[in-house]
């Protein structure tokens, strides 16, 4: 069997003002070391030959550039053609890809991928339980499965899963239904993770819905909310053979989904800014660690929205360590002033100015990483130590913050742009807090300038009421 390998991936935000350029994305080509290390259970199928198309990935973002994503698109479809004929295609997507004045991005790019392939051609697609599933995304693929986790450690085993869906309904001929259940309800990833109830138990569920024949595999989307366009909504998805179970299957965990509406909350206590450095301070052990939410950007956030920062510079914490403000600007005054030396700057507030403007700075130069593209500088302040980075960059990891000489478990509080705290950071915390700051991913969903989502919807609608309705394809 001759299946093609490809995907364009990107968490796209539409209150975002930072547009997503191609130069962005990471783009893995045939022969590329990459491949291998993106799918390395691929020699687990025998009589199975995979062949490398195209698969392009950006950290989260604003929209991606109308011209940058016909690029992409055209190289994809470009190199699918050449490889033709295809028994199958497994795509590596996300799901919450939005372009500048295109609605639907996925559905766009895989009805497209249809028409290259045809229809006796299987397509498999992999998703992160954050995308929104559209009719027309439905329409065009024969197999779409979803992450189980969040925070994502399950990352290779959904690929896997994908393929493995696929290369069996190849050898067994399989043409399977597929049951679609739109759930409208729009939650932030930090109310939904899979770490905690109501979460937890109903990604529990899915693997005994499976049983391999009737239900070949089910899916529960939480969605992306960040996103105003109409297809954004949870939905619950059955694949199988047997048209009754999978309509049950998907209208029963969409069912569970919609009366757990209210119960999904926040993993730790969420609070204000000022709120959270007081309370953190009052903490005896070390670190404690607060998650900057509103400005997250592996959500989407900018990562230069200064409002947490500047609270911190009017309260004083004795010692914080913050990472990280994205200022290419400021990193280069700092690295042409050298270690030890005083500057005086403004830093931040320059990608995202809706949310924050810059925030002047008086402090000293403590270290300096400017091995790659991405240079970085800690500059310290009074009690607080300053992450500059010329990328937006997430810090999610112990050794990101080594490189820079720092110790995140020597300092009582470390504040970083995220959400949910991923499972380093989690059990690196002895005590942990979500900030409700400001940014193009606020946690006050409600209070979000939506115009183009589809109504009634909860939170937006409350009283609504809603029972499931399975569509078929």
């Amino acid at each position: 069997m001759r299946i093609a390998i490809g995907g364009i991936a990107h968490e796209s935000c539409s209150f975002s003002p930072l547009p997503t350029k191609l130069d962005d994305f990471t783009v893995v080509r045939p022969g590329a070391p990459e491949f291998s290390q993106l799918y390395p259970f691929l020699s687990g199928f025998p009589g199975t030959r995979f062949l490398a198309t195209l698969t392009a990935k950006a950290i989260p973002g604003g929209p991606i550039k109308a011209g940058a994503y016909q690029a992409l698109k055209a190289e994809l479809l470009e190199r699918l053609g050449a490889l033709e004929p295809l028994d199958g295609v497994y795509l590596d997507m996300h799901g919450a890809m939005c372009v500048s004045g295109r609605d639907d991005a996925e559905g766009d790019l895989l009805a497209a991928v249809r028409e290259v392939v045809g229809r006796n051609c299987l397509i498999s697609a992999s998703y992160d339980l954050h995308g929104n599933v559209s009719e027309r995304v439905m329409s065009n693929l024969d197999l779409i499965t979803g992450y189980r986790t969040a925070p994502h450690i399950d990352v290779l085993e959904t690929r896997e899963r994908a393929v493995a869906l696929l290369v069996r309904c190849l050898r067994d001929r399989i043409r399977p239904r597929k049951a679609f259940v739109k759930i409208p309800v729009a939650l932030p990833g930090e109310k939904t993770s899979t770490e905690w109830e109501p979460g937890r138990g109903i990604y529990a569920s899915i693997a005994q819905a499976i049983d391999g024949e009737r239900v070949l595999d089910a899916t529960v989307q939480v969605g992306y909310v960040w996103a105003d366009e109409p297809r954004m909504s949870a939905c619950a998805i059955a694949i199988g053979q047997d048209e009754d179970a999978i309509a049950q299957v998907a209208s029963r965990l969409a069912q569970r989904y919609w009366r757990s509406r209210a119960e999904f909350t926040f993993g730790a206590p969420a609070l204000t800014v000022d709120d959270c450095i007081r309370r953190a301070r009052k903490v005896d052990a070390k670190p404690v660690i607060i998650s900057d939410s509103g400005d997250n950007p592996t959500a989407g956030g900018a990562g230069d929205v200064t409002y947490f920062l500047e609270r911190a510079m009017a309260l004083q914490p004795p010692d914080m360590l913050y990472a990280s403000i994205a200022d290419a600007a400021a990193v280069e005054r700092c690295i042409a002033a050298g270690p030890g030396a005083r500057v005086s700057l403004e830093i931040g507030g320059k990608l995202d100015r809706g949310n924050s403007g810059p925030l002047a700075i008086t402090g000293t130069v403590e270290s300096i990483s400017a091995h790659d593209a991405n240079r970085q500088v800690v500059l310290k302040s009074g009690g607080i130590r300053i992450i500059l980075t010329s990328k937006r960059t997430p810090f999610h990891h112990r050794r990101q913050f080594l490189e820079l000489n720092l110790n995140p478990e020597d300092h009582r509080i470390v504040v970083v742009k995220i959400g949910y705290l991923v499972p380093e950071l989690k059990a690196m915390a002895r005590a942990a807090y979500l900030a409700l700051s400001p940014g193009a991913v606020n946690q006050d969903i409600a209070s979000l300038d939506f115009r183009r989502i589809q109504r009634p919807c909860y939170p937006f609608d409350p009283d609504m009421d809603w029972a499931p309705n399975a569509q078929f394809f």
